[in-house]
């Protein structure tokens, strides 16, 4: 399977039109004025993702149902499951966050592992009709919508730092739902570093007339097709996704999100997230004192880690999309390459920003003994969360073919770089 030569399409972040060669083996194709990739090296593979999807979705049925962590502290045991967190964030009263773990670490990765492997293994019978009356352009664009809010390698990351923290206060071992959610993250992430997303848009059925270049034209942001101008507010053919010129009130949603991720990043690192008690003594932590404790226990790697997902991603985040923002108001023309690349960076990571609360979702499953030592939830945490998500949406909501129009890089009309 291969993507066919001399394909019509939008750079998604900067808006040029352009012809899209046919790549050649191990090769990548970027744009010509922005440097996206358009075409990866893994163009036309469908067998090497589709085996590691199905290995990923076989791992994680028992890794979202057997025990991940076993606790045990002065002959007190505890099992610690994904659902344990959840059913503990909602006892503490903190249901959204229970809320965000079903969802992110649970319900999100099934629906997207096994959306994904129903695309692959559809392309791989040569069947690309429409499955139960759902297009496979229509459910792979969905597959695609949810990549970035389905969170199983950052829970891994997660747990992982739960269980240093956990080693510190008592003896912890890894049980079998624990292995397994390595292997369908390992998995899952092997499969994505084979696939390329223009190998599944070019092997959907696409309309006759789609083939000619119209004489003016949209572009679809979720597939990249090239539609007529004639057709905006309508469907794409390929994927089904509403057609717009622009992402609609982009501009004054990001800055509303954006605000609301400023007021909330305050008390995310003032206010506790965690309070651990042992024997009795209360021990309240910041995101910033967690990061103190995992240097105290020379763990250096994963307070980095830390650090960096927790405090700099969302403050980066937050600092990038107002330049993109201001930029955007006063026209500037300056730094727009370095601006572009940044929006695909904070786009790419900000994900991992979530680590804190999953790694607090295992504490709170496992460490409850009592007098002995127990971890409560603190207000920080569901300010922090709320960072998370609302930085990831005000992303999700801007355009940035918008800094190129403002630039006056984009003028209406038919233009085509070969």
């Amino acid at each position: 399977m291969s993507i066919q030569s001399h394909e019509h399409v939008a750079c998604p972040d900067c808006g040029l039109l352009q012809d899209l060669p046919h790549p050649r083996p191990g090769h990548v194709i970027e744009c010509a004025r922005c440097a996206r990739v358009l075409a990866g090296i893994a163009t036309g593979r469908v067998d090497v993702p589709l085996a590691c999807m199905i290995t990923a979705l076989i791992f994680f049925v028992p890794a979202a149902v057997l025990p991940l962590l076993h606790v045990s502290t002065f002959g007190a045991q505890r099992f610690g499951w994904i659902s344990t967190g959840i059913t503990e964030f909602r006892t503490q009263g903190f249901w959204p966050l229970g809320a965000l773990v079903a969802t992110f670490a649970l319900i999100l990765p099934v629906a997207y592992l096994g959306g994904l492997t129903l695309v692959l293994a559809s392309l791989h019978s040569g069947r690309t009709g429409a499955i139960a009356g759902l297009s496979l352009g229509r459910i792979f664009r969905w597959v695609r919508n949810l990549k970035p809010w389905m969170m199983l390698e950052v829970f891994l990351v997660g747990a992982f730092v739960a269980y240093s923290r956990i080693n510190d206060v008592a003896g912890v071992d890894v049980e079998i739902g624990g292995w397994c959610l390595m292997v369908a993250s390992f998995a899952m992430l092997i499969a994505l570093t084979q696939l390329d997303e223009r190998t599944v848009w070019e092997a959907l059925p696409i309309p006759p007339e789609g083939e000619a270049r119209p004489a003016s034209f949209i572009a679809c942001l979720a597939c990249e097709w090239i539609a007529p101008r004639t057709q905006e507010g309508s469907h794409c053919a390929r994927c089904e996704a509403r057609l717009h010129e622009r992402k609609p009130g982009a501009v004054p949603l990001t800055v509303a999100l954006t605000l609301a991720g400023y007021l909330l990043y305050i008390p995310a690192n003032l206010l506790p997230v965690l309070t651990i008690v042992r024997f009795g003594h209360e021990d309240r932590n910041t995101i910033l004192s967690g990061v103190f404790e995992l240097i105290r226990n020379d763990l250096w790697p994963l307070a980095v880690i830390v650090f960096v997902a927790s405090i700099v991603l969302p403050l980066m985040k937050l600092f990038g999309l107002t330049w993109m923002i201001m930029s955007v108001d006063i026209r500037s023309r300056a730094l727009l390459v370095p601006r572009t690349r940044l929006y695909r960076l904070i786009d790419g990571v900000g994900r991992w920003s979530n680590i804190d609360v999953f790694m607090a979702s295992l504490l709170i499953a496992v460490l409850q003994f009592g007098t002995l030592t127990s971890v409560k939830v603190g207000p920080g945490l569901l300010a922090f969360a709320a960072v998370v998500v609302i930085t990831m949406l005000a992303t999700t909501a801007f355009d940035t073919r918008l800094m190129w129009d403002a630039a006056g890089r984009n003028e209406r009309g038919p233009q085509w770089q070969t």
